[in-house]
């Protein structure tokens, strides 16, 4: 069986794909299945992917029965796992070559069942391997520990880096939302008594692009946060209010991140 069963939804991501699914397969800690979700790709990226299965018995494609989006391909991976860990990726960022390894150690030495990481913050036309990826970009540093009360504000939590212990924490799926499906999942971990904990060493790589940026698209985000804290989370009208407002300011302070 597995240690790491690794999480990548992809749609139309055949210019990046590639990359992505080989800094899984390089890890020095082999032990890792890649759960692909191909959310109907039009550019060829399941053919792709059923070539680099051929390669490597660990790449597992399939292909979603109708477009659902990111947080509903994430799901069918999920279902599918093996692994004492659900660690997640998209298909246009990247892991350092010794993020499982090194993380599957942290998570162990802590006794902690919701870890992540700092990673490295690129730019989108970045165009090259995390084998041979020199460490030039900004440094987007994991807190050493976060709690709920603190993920309400802001996510501090890249999905990239996160990693999650299924024999303490059961399969946990991410909830049926248009957006925000991974915040909410790490809420809902942490809600149920689990805290979080950083790995400070950057251990993957993200590529931004320039939409990530702007302010007006991170306030798009507002509807979304307010539906996750009051359907989702269940928090009072002025819990609710409270959170939004510090997430408001999070997101205009770091609008130049």
């Amino acid at each position: 069986m597995p240690l790491v069963s690794v999480v990548m939804p992809v749609y139309n991501s055949v210019t990046t794909l590639g990359a992505a699914v080989r800094s899984v397969l390089t890890q020095t800690h082999s032990d890792v299945e890649l759960l692909v979700t191909d959310d109907q790709s039009s550019d060829g990226s399941m053919d792709m992917l059923m070539d680099l299965a051929r390669q490597d018995e660990r790449v597992l494609p399939k292909q979603a029965p109708e477009r659902g989006g990111a947080g509903r391909a994430r799901n069918l991976a999920i279902e599918r796992a093996r692994g004492d860990y659900v660690a997640f990726l998209d298909s246009d960022d990247m892991w350092l070559p010794e993020k499982a390894e090194r993380q599957v150690a942290f998570a162990r030495e802590g006794s902690a069942p919701l870890t992540f990481t700092s990673y490295f913050k690129m730019d989108a036309d970045y165009a090259g391997e995390s084998t041979d990826f020199v460490p030039n970009g900004r440094i987007v540093r994991a807190r050493e520990h976060v709690d709920y009360r603190a993920m309400l504000v802001r996510d501090h939590i890249g999905a990239l880096t996160a990693m999650y212990d299924r024999n303490a924490l059961g399969t946990r799926l991410m909830p049926e939302m248009r957006k925000r499906q991974d915040y909410a999942l790490w809420l809902s971990i942490m809600r149920d008594g689990a805290d979080a904990r950083g790995l400070t060493e950057p251990l993957a790589v993200y590529r931004a692009h320039q939409a990530d940026s702007l302010s007006s698209n991170k306030l798009s985000l507002v509807p979304y946060n307010w539906d996750l804290y009051r359907r989702h989370e269940g928090l009072s009208v002025p819990r609710s209010t409270r959170a939004l407002a510090g997430a408001v300011w999070q997101s205009l302070r770091n609008s130049r991140i």
